[in-house]
Formats: C-alpha cells, structure tokens, sequence
C-alpha cells in the first residue's frame, strides 16, 4: 500500500540513530540524531523516542522506515541478528508501532541505502542496479525489474560475505576469505597500516598525517595523501579499487545490472575508487568485449541516502 504525505526514516547504527522527516521527493524537513544506547534493551526504545522527537510539529507523518545493520526477517519486522548492535530476534517492528502508534517497515540498511539511491539519486534511470556500500565493512543492496531484492528469506543482497579467498582472512560472520576482508574500508586502512609498518620512509606522507604511528592511520589521512598525489596512497587506492572490481565482475557474472553504485565512504573519494574499480572490473569480467559491461558511478544523494531510502520503503509497506 502506498502511503501519500510525510514517513519519519531511521538509520540505525552501532554508534549513532539519525531519524528524519522524510517528503514524497526525498527531502528530509527535520532531523534529530542521538547516541545508540550500549544496552541492546534500550536500542528499541530509543528510536521510537527519536521518530517521536522528530515528528513534532508534523502532523501528516504517516509511518516509519528502519534501516538496522543486520539480517532482516521475510516480514520486515524482527532483526535476526545484528552482532554490532548486540541484538538475536529482536521484534523491532512491534516495539516501535506500540510506542509510535504507527505502521512501521524494518529493512537492513544497505537495502535501505540501495533503495534511496534506486529512487532518487545515481541509479534513478535504471530498472536494475547494484549497490555496492565500501565503507567500514562491505555491504550492498540488489534492484533488479524496479524491486528491492531480498531473497527468500529477506536476507538477501549480503554482498560483503561471499567467500572470494578460500581459507583467506579471517571475517567477524565467522568464515574465512569473504570479499568484506580485501574490498572495504577497514581492508584499506589494514593495507596502509602494514605499508607504514613495512616502510616507513616510503609511508612518510601517511605517517606525518596521523599520529607518526602505523596505528595512527585512518582512511581519511589515505584520501588526503592521494589527493595530494602521494604515490603509495594513490598504489593503496589501486589495490582496494582491483579488488571492489572484482567483486563487481563476480556479481555482474550473476545478475547483469545495468548500473553499479559505489557509496558508503570510500565511495565518497569518487573517481579515486571508481576508476581503478571499473577497471578492474572490466578485466575480471568473463566473457570480455562479447559482454555489455555495466556502467560504474559513485552514490549521489549523500550520507543519509539510508535514511531517505527507509523512509520511502515506509510508503510501500
């Protein structure tokens, strides 16, 4: 059912709850964002009392879209699992529509940044698109025919835990090897730590941009160090961007979208990423010049595209 009017969107994470006002078009007219309380009892609670703060003053709000980092159940309701926030069967749905009066839609969050992304900014034209989000971990979200994909069991689109290295490093889902390890975020500060470990002379830049410690590098300090040039930052870019290519050939070899979205905050270094990833990408690809590759474009709508996106998903509940 389609719901006219204003839908309050959540982005819940493991550190922070972002909710938002949320218009047909995507414009987000209040927000409010408090700390995510450490006591995984609280966590419900808490996002019911922010939609309640940002609502105020709006009295057209008719439901509310959740976006959860973790597996997501078929009925949109209850939170599975979610080892970041602490959370096994969670009945998050029911807890928030008793404390809200509201009709309200639990999505994982990358689907959730997929969806707002499919709507209203880079994969707008398209009936089928990936979203591939490299930002701390490796996440995505699946369009395919206009549709969220979500799998049987609604906990489809797990982009970042296909095993690309059997028997490789070691992943918090308790596998070895997944993608997550090489094409993501915290995979490119590791790479940039070891680096500067390794050569500290030749890691000088980086260094000088932190705390004078390997430890001390952060993503940020590597987005920096390229931008001014620095060749072993811009080799850092080219190793994690060869391995976000790959990752995008092996889904392309599946699902044959017509675009692949690059967001979350590696996303966000725009052509620093993107180039050496369609690159890659179109190397890795089998089948070489007999295939259409997809276009590879960089996320447009900004840092609370999942918010956006959860609120819109509220309107087809």
């Amino acid at each position: 059912m389609q719901t006219d009017g204003l839908t309050v969107g959540v982005d819940l994470g493991g550190t922070k709850i972002a909710a938002g006002v949320v218009d047909p078009k995507g414009e987000i007219l209040s927000r409010v964002r408090v700390v995510t309380p450490h006591d995984p009892s609280l966590i419900a609670r808490a996002i019911a009392s922010a939609v309640e703060q940002v609502r105020q003053g709006w009295d057209g709000v008719r439901a509310v879209g959740v976006g959860a980092a973790g597996y997501v159940d078929r009925q949109r309701s209850t939170v599975r699992f979610a080892p970041n926030l602490g959370w096994q069967d969670e009945p998050l749905r029911e807890i928030v529509e008793r404390a809200t009066k509201l009709p309200v839609v639990v999505e994982n969050d990358a689907n959730a940044a997929a969806w707002g992304e499919f709507v209203y900014g880079a994969g707008a034209d398209h009936e089928d698109m990936v979203m591939v989000t490299v930002g701390t971990g490796l996440g995505g979200g699946i369009i395919t025919g206009g549709q969220l994909f979500r799998g049987r069991f609604g906990m489809g689109g797990e982009i970042g835990h296909y095993r690309a290295v059997p028997d490789g490093l070691p992943c918090g889902c308790g596998q070895h090897g997944c993608i997550e390890q090489y094409a993501s975020g915290a995979a490119h500060t590791r790479r940039a730590r070891e680096a500067a470990a390794t050569d500290p002379g030749r890691a000088a830049a980086l260094l000088a941009l932190g705390d004078g410690s390997p430890d001390g590098i952060h993503g940020r300090h590597v987005t920096e160090a390229a931008m001014a040039g620095d060749p072993l930052a811009l080799e850092l870019f080219e190793e994690t961007g060869r391995w976000v290519g790959q990752a995008l050939a092996d889904l392309a070899s599946i699902l044959d979208p017509a675009v692949f979205v690059i967001g979350g905050g590696l996303g966000e270094t725009g052509e620093l990423i993107a180039r050496p990833a369609e690159a890659s990408y179109r190397k890795a690809l089998g089948g070489g010049d007999h295939r259409v590759y997809a276009d590879v474009v960089t996320a447009t709508v900004g840092q609370e595209v999942g918010l956006i996106g959860a609120a819109n998903l509220a309107r087809y509940r």
